[in-house]
């Protein structure tokens, strides 16, 4: 049997992941920070998972627990990470430029097949977009934020350190599904107390939002660690469907808030950017790892630009495995079930 080892694995990409591979018959080596998650006590049932306590941001730790089970490991996939528009630099450093390092000199060290990192589309800068695949587009930091910058330095050094044959980057988008406790959670947060739906700038609410079902996400992972056609290669994780942030907005409104009847603010870009500026300030100034209120600065820049990018490298590598990928009315389905559970 295969075996894979798994950063940020009770989180809620490395939980999915986890899941993704324990079904393709390989075992999983899990490694979690501080708490479990229900996901994987469920898989621990299969006896195809191995949890194990580390710290991303220890290469000790990391070396410790991979020298333990080296013979057994085919694949790292490394999911775990700091995921947030706010916080201190330091931390970004840490969790995911420094941890990639120490994975990567230990990828080389014991002639692990395939490392694969998570990174993010947010790499190509929070701009209007027209359909782009991945190798039509340079990496760049924009608004910047420590978020994208320390992704981008982290593929650089995986670049750098890696053979083509030796490395896969997934780039997925706005990851949503059951679980989730970031992007559904801050909309629903935020639908919850607003009488108003409020978009700013000029697509007012048409702009694409570029969904990447943690399912998809999850399959990504495994075809970017087993496909030879995979290797060196960044993949950007986006969903077929178009969706615009107006539609996604009044599709979570219709699960959460059925009763609710949300009314369409639209106001200039400007008239946001003193309120996210104060709120990212504050929000960095206690290192909160999500902003006390939204928009952050960050927010408004991505909810108020056309995130509009191709997802052909994926189809293909879906297509050319037999795997299909979860459709958005699949996703909504699983999502209605969750909330009423």
């Amino acid at each position: 049997m295969r075996g894979v080892f798994i950063t940020g694995a009770a989180g809620f990409i490395g939980s999915y992941t986890a899941e993704e591979f324990i079904n393709r018959n390989w075992h999983v080596t899990a490694l979690i920070h501080k708490r479990d998650s229900a996901r994987l006590t469920r898989l621990k049932e299969t006896g195809h998972i191995s949890p194990v306590k580390g710290d991303i941001t220890n290469f000790d730790s990391l070396n410790n627990i991979l020298m333990s089970v080296k013979d057994n490991i085919d694949v790292i996939v490394h999911c775990a990470g700091r995921a947030s528009d706010v916080g201190w630099k330091r931390e970004f450093r840490q969790t995911n430029l420094d941890s990639v390092k120490h994975l990567v000199k230990l990828t080389k060290s014991l002639n692990i097949r395939r490392f694969v990192f998570v990174s993010s589309t947010d790499v190509y800068g929070l701009r209007d977009f027209n359909g782009q695949a991945e190798d039509e587009l340079p990496l760049k930091a924009y608004p910047r934020n420590p978020y994208p910058e320390f992704k981008i330095l982290a593929e650089d050094f995986i670049r750098k350190e890696l053979p083509a044959e030796q490395f896969s980057i997934l780039r997925p988008a706005q990851v949503w599904g059951v679980g989730d406790t970031t992007l559904t959670t801050r909309i629903v947060d935020f639908l919850r107390w607003s009488p108003w739906i409020i978009h700013f700038g000029r697509w007012k609410g048409k702009n694409r939002w570029p969904l990447a079902h943690v399912r998809n996400v999850a399959t990504a992972a495994y075809l970017a660690a087993v496909t030879p056609e995979s290797a060196g290669r960044a993949i950007n994780v986006v969903d077929n469907e178009q969706t615009s942030i107006d539609e996604f907005y009044r599709i979570l409104a219709g699960i959460y808030f059925p009763q609710k009847k949300l009314k369409t603010i639209i106001l200039p870009f400007w008239s946001g950017f003193a309120l996210g500026a104060a709120v990212s300030g504050i929000s960095n100034l206690f290192n909160l790892d999500r902003p006390f209120i939204d928009p952050s600065l960050y927010a408004l820049y991505a909810v108020s630009r056309n995130l509009d990018f191709s997802n052909q490298t994926l189809r293909h590598l879906a297509a050319t495995g037999g795997f299909p990928l979860v459709t958005r009315e699949e996703g909504l389905h699983e999502l209605k079930r969750g909330t009423t559970r």
